[in-house]
């Protein structure tokens, strides 16, 4: 890939900062990471589910993402749509400061965390892996397992200065043997997620172009996901 389609510019439409970005997500027990104004994110892209690797620096006018990887040369525009769901760059937030005006809550959260936007899982199907594994768990020994799955069963990106690891895709996740901290009940439920997204079954564009309530009952038929998890994964990929 040449250095000139291997980078991408975005900018967003109202108030957002990649450092508060970067700040939840190390303190996220799920979360990836980087630095101060930086933001290196893994993940397998939909439908062909191959790894993505992209690090995102901003200046004063807009956010540079460079793609560190893209092995199965997913189209750029599909990264690009990757990226600005998973930073709620998709949406407009111009008018948000306005609301500080009329609510004393929105502004006291606007002052404490100037510029962050929900950071979302890359996918829908990240989302329900999540909260398959975070059943019945504290959330830090869900992240833990979490970590470990993409560490051994992921691909390791090297970003340079750090290793990263993206979760497994779902033809992966579908041949799910025993793993530590994992019942035999979400292994299951595991795999069955793997199958469904392998199939279409949990695509993001699918989800947003049917009605919300459509999208919830779909989600319900898959194993291991009942309306809370519904409701968790879904709110995600309604904006845009």
């Amino acid at each position: 890939m040449s250095a000139a389609t291997n980078t991408f510019r975005m900018r967003a439409r109202g108030p957002f900062s990649l450092t508060a970005a970067a700040r939840f997500t190390e303190a996220f027990p799920a979360g990836q990471g980087g630095g101060d104004a930086r933001l290196d994110l893994a993940f397998p892209g939909e439908v062909a589910w191959t790894s993505v690797a992209v690090r995102i620096t901003e200046d004063r006018t807009s956010l540079l993402a460079e793609i560190v990887t893209n092995p199965g040369a997913l189209p750029l525009g599909q990264i690009r749509s990757h990226v600005e769901r998973i930073l709620s760059l998709d949406v407009d937030g111009t008018d948000f400061p306005a609301i500080a005006e009329r609510d004393p809550v929105v502004r006291d959260l606007q002052a404490r965390y100037p510029g962050l936007r929900p950071v979302q899982f890359p996918s829908p199907y990240e989302a329900a892996a999540w909260t398959i594994i975070g059943q019945r768990i504290r959330m830090t020994q869900a992240a833990g397992i979490r970590t470990r799955m993409a560490a051994q069963l992921g691909d390791n990106v090297d970003f340079g200065d750090r290793q990263r690891s993206s979760f497994p895709p779902p033809n992966r996740l579908a041949t799910l043997g025993e793993f530590p901290g994992l019942t035999a009940r979400k292994i299951e439920q595991l795999r069955a997620l793997g199958r469904a997204a392998a199939h279409g079954q949990l695509d993001a564009t699918a989800l947003r172009s049917r009605p919300p309530e459509e999208s919830l009952t779909h989600l319900q038929t898959l194993p291991g996901i009942g309306p809370f998890s519904a409701e968790l994964i879904l709110p995600c990929y309604l904006s845009g």
